[in-house]
């Protein structure tokens, strides 16, 4: 008789990875862990804590302390999930009530005492293209689909064929601000749902004749929002399609919930009681949906922006370098000197790689996002070159930038605000997933890239020596080399009284 421990030994396990993403939305936080394997994606773990972050949102859009409390207990429990996880292979989102928190930085202070790991405050339109990746990874659709999904304080609409996107649009209308607005006490009246789809259609007017130009071929839903009105949509007569709704489905629900009168006494099979309070304004959200974009039918996908997170941590899955992509148009879109920015880069990296290890920055993100530095700083040149600097740290913070959180683009347009010139500390905020030095290390290296390159022509430049130590740098020439440039000569001696700012000495011979 075969012997149970023996089993298995012929068998070769193929390489894996478990990599897990979090979700921190204005409603839940969302934590799926995963199994990559074999180019595909195995769902190991979900947890769904309720937090209703956007709640505490107040009129100054301050979040409260108790909010801040009920997220800092949900990253407690969700790091429990995480022992055992090295940070390479965790990504953290935060979206809408992060995005829009004015006390945001507090919050993640408070969050690193409790939860190990970085938490990224991405954009709307990041969050749109997230939300497709997963759709579209776990999906088939042929020709255009518009992917829509409902949060607790924003709702995205994207428009894209394959993996590739056509539009995105993140607007401000998600179910915990609708119900604070328009079913507050959990009241269920009728004008109450009017009034609701109204403001939804409202907030639609500056999209939704775009997107009825472009069309689509399949609509499809995702989030805890969508999901739970298709599944009690099912419920509603046995002809209704399984995992499909439409207007007068939502209208039935709707009906529903007018009879039931508060969210307390609603019924329905299949609705939490911790869905209850919400599901009003997201109903109201979608039937505006609906009619502004003149939909006939929904399908739903249970892939949304975790999904979409996870296949981009893994380099096997990724079918397009999106930073690249952004950084392409964004050059395209400001006539960007190509060459020149090469130049500046191919210099920078050099130096970079001389001294990352003496200080400390032997970091693939900060070596990349020194990178997109050197091929974006000058991104203000068609403007006005006089205050380039400012003109390309107002693009870079302001523009959308799909693949770079939001304090990923902040760094971006710092390191472009100081390429040159007088260094403000004033005007170098603090960041939270970043090391302050660290920040002025990459500062000093843009610099000099952008210094060394000043003539703008290729094959000047000899053999440069870079050694640096926590506070002290020091650049050797060939011999001889800078007593036949004056100019160059002077420009790095200003460069070494500008960089004293940050508490740098810069030596040179």
């Amino acid at each position: 008789m075969p012997s149970v421990k023996s089993a298995f030994e012929s068998v070769e396990e193929r390489k894996s990875s478990q990599v897990a993403a979090l979700d921190i939305g204005s409603n839940s936080f969302h934590l799926v862990v995963a199994r990559i394997v074999a180019d595909s994606v195995q769902i190991l773990h979900r947890l769904k804590p309720k937090v209703r972050l956007a709640d505490g949102l107040d009129k100054d859009g301050s979040l409260s302390p108790e909010a801040m409390q009920r997220g800092l207990d949900a990253l407690k429990v969700v790091s429990e999930s995480l022992q055992g996880f090295e940070p390479e292979y965790v990504r953290v989102v935060a979206t809408h009530a992060l995005r829009k928190a004015t006390n945001a930085k507090e919050f993640i202070k408070a969050a690193k005492k409790v939860f190990p790991f970085p938490i990224e405050i991405i954009s709307g339109v990041e969050e749109a293209r997230l939300i497709y990746q997963g759709v579209a990874h776990t999906n088939h659709v042929e020709g255009n689909r518009l992917v829509i999904d409902i949060g607790g304080g924003s709702t995205e609409f994207i428009i894209g064929e394959g993996f590739e996107t056509h539009i995105l649009r993140s607007v401000q209308m998600g179910c915990v601000s609708f119900t604070n607005k328009f079913f507050k006490q959990g009241e269920l009246k009728r004008k109450a749902f009017e009034k609701a789809v109204t403001a939804a259609q409202q907030a639609l007017e500056l999209i939704d004749k775009k997107y009825k130009n472009i069309g689509w071929q399949a609509c499809i839903g995702t989030s805890g929002t969508i999901k739970v009105i298709i599944e009690l949509a099912s419920h509603l007569d046995g002809n209704n399609r399984e995992n499909k709704v439409s207007l007068s489905d939502l209208y039935t629900l709707m009906e529903l919930c007018c009879a039931a009168g508060n969210s307390e006494h609603l019924a329905l099979d299949g609705l939490s009681e911790d869905r209850k309070p919400v599901f009003a304004a997201g109903l109201a959200i979608l039937i505006g949906i609906f009619k502004s974009l003149k939909i006939t039918e929904m399908e739903l996908s249970s892939a949304a922006l975790r999904e979409g997170v996870l296949y981009e941590m893994e380099d096997n899955l990724q079918h397009l370098d999106i930073r690249e992509r952004s950084a392409e148009s964004l050059a395209i879109r400001y006539d960007v000197d190509v060459a020149h920015a090469k130049r500046v880069l191919t210099t920078t990296m050099g130096l970079y790689q001389q001294v990352k290890k003496s200080w400390g920055i032997e970091n693939s993100e900060l070596k990349n996002l020194l990178g997109w530095s050197c091929l974006l700083h000058e991104v203000g040149l068609q403007i006005n070159t006089r205050g380039i600097q400012r003109h390309s740290c107002y693009i870079l913070q302001n523009i959308d930038l799909p693949g770079f959180s939001q304090e990923q683009q902040n760094l971006l347009a710092v390191l472009a605000r100081f390429h040159r010139k007088k260094i403000k500390l004033s005007e170098i905020p603090e960041f939270t997933n970043f090391q302050q030095a660290d920040v002025y290390k990459l500062v000093t290296l843009l610099r000099l890239g952008v210094l060394l390159n000043i003539k703008r022509q290729d094959d000047i430049l000899p053999d440069i020596l870079l050694k640096a130590n926590n506070s002290q740098l020091y650049i050797q020439f060939p011999e001889n080399w800078l007593s036949k440039k004056p100019i160059f000569s002077a420009d790095i001696e200003s460069e070494s009284k500008y960089i004293q700012e940050i508490e740098l000495t810069l030596e040179y011979e």
